[in-house]
């Protein structure tokens, strides 16, 4: 079960773009609503091991078969963000001087959650979208400081990879504000019969920003409600999609009050198959009949019941925060983190409902994120998905596609730029900034993405 086999190349492939850990990977709880982040607030981090965990799931996957992409980390610390606050002179100073008055700034401006490009952007393929490209707009982030800092660089790198005008789009990120909240893929997902044809598009929001009350039983009352309807649906008119290639689904509040942060958390959907737990969706009969109505091909839902899993163990095992992935044959593979092993009723589960059940999933293979997963982020956190052909995949520019030479080169720039621990209050050493700054600048080398990050571009 934690062996992936061979799987043949097709012309039209998900290529699985995941984000590389960047080296000030640390615990410091930033994300309310995100149960992990906030349970391991403080604890030493290994950012070498994190990202070496990363590269290994990438791997593993690239040697079975599955296209495989890397996206580099952001620029970390940002002090261009804490010298828009106010901290003036040198870095070492400006580093200081937020360490002492305001060290909640400085664990934000020294996060490496980029890693979770399932965050970074929403993507249509271009059998979707009127043009005939591949639309992407980078999330706004605009929630959470931390994760707002992200957009620009975002937007540099992709536009830097899918340069090639004739087969990709770029769109701007929505106006930052709550109105237009939006978290990227990680509230998006794609279902159809073949990658290669028409799909519909499920989108899942938190809340509506307008003419929505606070009604009984419609928004949480413990976490925030991150997407917004309006941000959902104005990705899907940038990117030209129809009514009928689009479904708007509200995310059940008791499911974001027990943290479920983003759709991801509790539902994975690939080609007809939708995993997704009984409390994902407010209307789930709604949803569900919505999505039959407008697929061409029959829905294939594989749903679990809170008796067999409950809100808290799904949060905690990250089942459904995991890799669902397509094979020739019509099966599917599911990548579960290893916590699944460790809660008796989501491995039980896994067994009887998945493995045994009248569905495609036919395999699940085991990956060690746990670096990744202390701070809230499992298998599907870490990769952003692009559905391209063999043409849009010949366009791309930079070395982004993993193969043997890559993933030897990036693990031997980890271990020369990385260090083994990392601890809340090493945030304010300036030599951890000249060091990922060293690191970066040698990794756009290394990628040949050119001057995506702000240090590059004067």
């Amino acid at each position: 079960m934690n062996d992936i086999g061979e799987r043949p190349i097709a012309d039209v492939r998900e290529v699985n773009f995941d984000g590389l850990v960047g080296p000030t990977h640390n615990y410091s709880g930033l994300a309310l609503g995100n149960l992990a982040s906030m349970t391991h607030q403080g604890l030493v981090a290994n950012p070498k091991e994190a990202a070496l965990q990363g590269l290994g799931k990438m791997k593993a996957l690239m040697d079975a078969g599955y296209a495989q992409g890397v996206l580099p980390p952001q620029q970390r610390p940002d002090l261009g963000a804490l010298r828009r606050l106010g901290f003036q002179g040198s870095d070492a100073q400006v580093l200081a001087r937020a360490a002492g008055e305001a060290p909640q700034l400085l664990r934000a401006v020294c996060s490496a959650s980029s890693m979770w490009t399932a965050n970074a952007a929403t993507v249509t393929p271009s059998a979707d979208a009127p043009d005939g490209r591949v639309h992407f707009t980078p999330a706004n982030l605009q929630s959470s400081f931390h994760r707002y800092l992200e957009p620009d660089t975002t937007g540099r790198v992709l536009a830097s990879i899918f340069r090639d005008a004739r087969h990709f789009a770029h769109h701007p990120a929505l106006p930052g504000t709550p109105a237009f909240s939006d978290e990227g893929a990680a509230n998006h997902t794609r279902l159809a019969a073949e990658y290669g044809e028409a799909g519909v598009h499920l989108f899942v929001y938190g809340r509506a920003a307008f003419g929505w009350g606070e009604e009984e039983g419609v928004a949480p009352r413990r976490y925030p409600a991150r997407q917004t309807l309006e941000a959902s649906q104005a990705i899907a008119r940038q990117h030209g999609l129809s009514e009928s290639q689009v479904v708007f689904a509200q995310q059940h509040p008791e499911a974001i009050d027990a943290g479920v942060f983003h759709n991801d958390v509790i539902a994975v959907g690939n080609g007809p198959v939708l995993l997704y737990h009984e409390r994902a969706f407010l209307d789930e009969q709604g949803t569900l009949e919505a999505l039959r109505a407008k697929m061409p091909t029959p829905l294939i839902p594989v749903r679990v019941l809170e008796e067999a899993v409950s809100l808290e163990d799904a949060v905690a095992s990250y089942l459904f925060n995991s890799q669902l992935l397509a094979n020739p044959d019509g099966t599917m593979t599911l990548v579960v983190p290893g916590e699944c092993q460790e809660r008796e009723s989501v491995w039980r589960t896994i067994q009887d409902l998945l493995l045994a059940g009248h569905n495609p999933i036919s395999e699940v293979v085991v990956k060690d994120v746990k670096q990744s997963m202390r701070n809230g982020g499992g298998p599907a956190c870490l990769r952003l998905r692009v559905v391209l052909s063999a043409a849009e995949r010949a366009a791309l520019a930079g070395r982004v596609l993993l193969d043997d030479g890559l993933h030897g080169d990036l693990t031997a720039w980890v271990e020369r730029h990385y260090r083994d621990r990392l601890a809340p209050e090493d945030l304010a050493d300036p030599q951890l900034a000249a060091e990922t700054l060293t690191a970066l600048d040698e990794l756009t080398r290394l990628l040949s993405l050119g001057a995506v990050y702000p240090f590059q571009r004067g």
